[in-house]
């Protein structure tokens, strides 16, 4: 057909949440280590896109207009039908849902793949059967898509997401006291629920911690995590120019650049925890009722700590129990001590 890019095509469904999509990145690394002149397009909520914009391996990110969670049949087809000038040789859908299968239908996409999910036969027609216990972490389950149906059950091999921070507006950078002054980023929000925050006593604790040692000290969230960073600051009793709460106040590019000058991050599991591993910022997370075997940060230097208690993980976004042990128990020396051994 003339105008065609000779080049391969392949349309992504992202995922809807931050972490997933940063862990998305290692699938986008497998294709085009098996074909460096593919051209990978991703179709994604806006929220994601300051990500894809930080990845060499997209092409193109493509807004996707619906919001998490709703069906908009007429949407998906309008979306779709634009879509079919695109001329995409393959989409790779990494949701599990029917509905975001329905978009490369309606583009005619020739190969559409992607796990069997909510029984999307006749939608996708590459669809492979997921054993959990094969592939029991989510970003082996992402990059097995991008080989073939044969290897579905066969751990792939991976390259973990990277991300280069660009510098920081400096509008939004509060300045240190001298260039020696350490920063501590803290990372208190989930937006999964509740149940996966560490309390914010135990993180105003370890920012006293920290401050009293002279580090300076940030906290980062969404507009969400407002009241949430504020607790902390009031929590605090070293009441410091040093302890700065930026809740609400960045945007998610601003964050990833905040992120990429920390000497230290500490975090729950949350997307802003997935974006500090893909910076390759030294880092701690707390684990309570979700579990580091399923999405861990992909990086070497990404510390892990998680206490062993009979109900954890639950994946639940609030306790099950009302008591929230597997966080209230997890000791703020805990991850003072991990900092003082690896930084």
């Amino acid at each position: 057909m003339a105008g065609r890019n000779p080049n391969k095509k392949i349309l992504i469904v992202g995922p809807s949440w931050v972490g997933d999509m940063v862990m998305a990145q290692s699938l986008f690394i497998a294709l085009k280590q098996q074909d460096p002149a593919v051209i990978i397009d991703v179709l994604a909520m806006d929220w994601t896109r300051p990500l894809l914009q930080r990845m060499p391996e997209v092409n193109n990110a493509i807004s996707m207009p619906i919001s998490h969670g709703i069906f908009a049949w007429k949407m998906r087809r309008e979306l779709g039908l634009s879509l079919r000038d695109k001329h995409y040789d393959q989409a790779i859908v990494l949701p599990n849902s029917w509905k975001s299968a329905l978009i490369p239908w309606f583009a005619k996409i020739p190969l559409r793949t992607g796990w069997l999910g909510e029984y999307r036969y006749g939608l996708l027609n590459d669809i492979r059967k997921l054993e959990k216990q094969a592939l029991p972490m989510m970003v082996e389950r992402f990059v097995a898509l991008a080989h073939p149906a044969s290897q579905s059950k066969t751990k792939p091999a991976y390259e973990a997401p990277l991300m280069i921070a660009e510098p920081v507006n400096e509008a939004i950078n509060p300045r240190r006291q001298s260039s020696e002054q350490k920063r501590l980023i803290l990372c208190p929000g989930a937006e999964f629920g509740p149940a996966k925050q560490w309390p914010t006593s135990h993180y105003a604790a370890l920012a006293d911690s920290f401050l009293t040692s002279g580090w300076q000290v940030l906290i980062l969230g969404s507009k969400a995590d407002i009241s949430t960073a504020d607790e902390i600051v009031s929590l605090s009793r070293n009441q410091s120019d040093n302890l700065i709460s930026l809740a609400g106040q960045t945007q998610l590019e601003e964050a990833i650049d905040l992120l990429g000058t920390a000497d230290y991050v500490v975090s729950n599991d949350s997307g802003l925890m997935h974006i500090a591993a893909a910076l390759q910022v030294p880092l701690v997370v707390v684990y309570g009722p979700t579990s580091p075997a399923f999405t861990p940060p992909l990086a070497n230097n990404a510390n892990i700590i998680q206490i062993d208690i009979d109900c954890s993980p639950c994946f639940k976004r609030t306790c099950p129990l009302g008591h929230h042990n597997c966080m209230k128990q997890l000791s703020v020396e805990s991850v003072i001590e991990q900092i003082k051994t690896t930084k």
